[in-house]
């Protein structure tokens, strides 16, 4: 990768947590008035046809028994939670609280691949997750003054996204991206669809709030479209650190759209957070620095 592709794939991954902090502010504006089982519908079902779309340009069909393939279920299990835990977090709790939180992902990704997949996990990593958790326990504040129950709505999320990362990882390879996210995100409209039905909750959006919920899927697919592009143009190492910006972003947007400020407490479990992950990101690129140092890639003959 040369230097301006890695600086285009930063700029990528800045671009994509910007629209997805302002997705965020979008379904907080929408939670505040709407059933959640309705945003969550809502969430799902204009990406099934978009990446429906895309699986069929590359060949592939979604209406298949791979869709039933136990990984894909798992899968589909936690965008579930992942989703209704987190659109019901952001109801709930202030923006910056749930951003900060949900910065834990990669090393909850990491526990879990240790945990459920036997990934080798050295001590300077768990020493990393730990400092991590802390972190979270410093946020979220369990048993202090400070402590909000609704709070949980947030680990409950990370651990229903990193539940669908981990069994991506064993999903055979021969399904692709497109497909496997419509299959996520037809679970995810099938389980709004369902809390609609079961609760009997639902209401005809006025003006504003169409308009928030089509400023969601718009950002939200602006998003999508800007990390696939990240991940692909630059080097994985380089770019994938530039996802904490979108806690900037959600401190912003939370100070000046909900006047929500951060307490120092708040900001230092978010730096412990942000800290150890990026110790994370840090080891792995030393590590792969390290393995082709002693496997070298063998050059084509001149």
């Amino acid at each position: 990768m040369t230097p301006a592709n890695n600086l285009r794939g930063i700029l990528l991954m800045v671009a994509s947590m910007a629209a997805f902090a302002l997705e965020d502010m979008f379904i907080k504006f929408a939670a505040a008035d709407l059933p959640t089982g309705e945003i969550v519908l809502i969430s799902g079902i204009f990406g099934v046809p978009f990446f429906g779309w895309l699986a069929a340009r590359g060949g592939r069909g979604i209406w298949i028994r791979g869709a039933l393939h136990p990984a894909v279920l798992v899968r589909a299990a936690g965008e579930m939670v992942g989703s209704l835990a987190y659109i019901t977090a952001l109801a709930s709790v202030p923006l910056p609280t749930v951003s900060a939180v949900l910065q834990v992902m990669p090393l909850a990704v990491t526990l879990g691949a240790a945990l459920f997949l036997k990934a080798p996990v050295g001590w300077r990593r768990w020493t990393a997750i730990a400092v991590g958790l802390a972190g979270v326990m410093l946020v979220i504040r369990p048993g202090f003054d400070g402590f909000r129950p609704e709070a949980l709505w947030v680990l409950v999320t990370v651990a229903g996204l990193a539940a669908r990362d981990l069994a991506t990882r064993v999903i055979p390879p021969h399904y692709s991206d497109a497909q496997i996210s419509a299959w996520g995100l037809m679970a995810v409209t099938a389980l709004g669809a369902g809390m609609m039905i079961f609760t009997g909750q639902h209401a005809v959006p006025d003006a504003w709030q169409t308009a928030g919920l089509a400023g969601m899927v718009v950002v939200g697919a602006v998003g999508y479209w800007a990390i696939t592009a990240a991940s692909r143009t630059g080097e994985v190492s380089v770019v994938a650190p530039f996802r904490y910006t979108r806690l900037v972003f959600a401190i912003v947007l939370g100070f000046t759209v909900f006047a929500e400020p951060v307490d120092l407490i708040t900001a230092l479990g978010a730096c412990l957070i942000i800290g150890s992950g990026l110790y994370s990101f840090a080891r792995e690129r030393a590590r792969t620095r390290s393995r082709a140092a002693l496997h070298p890639t063998p050059q084509p003959a001149s």
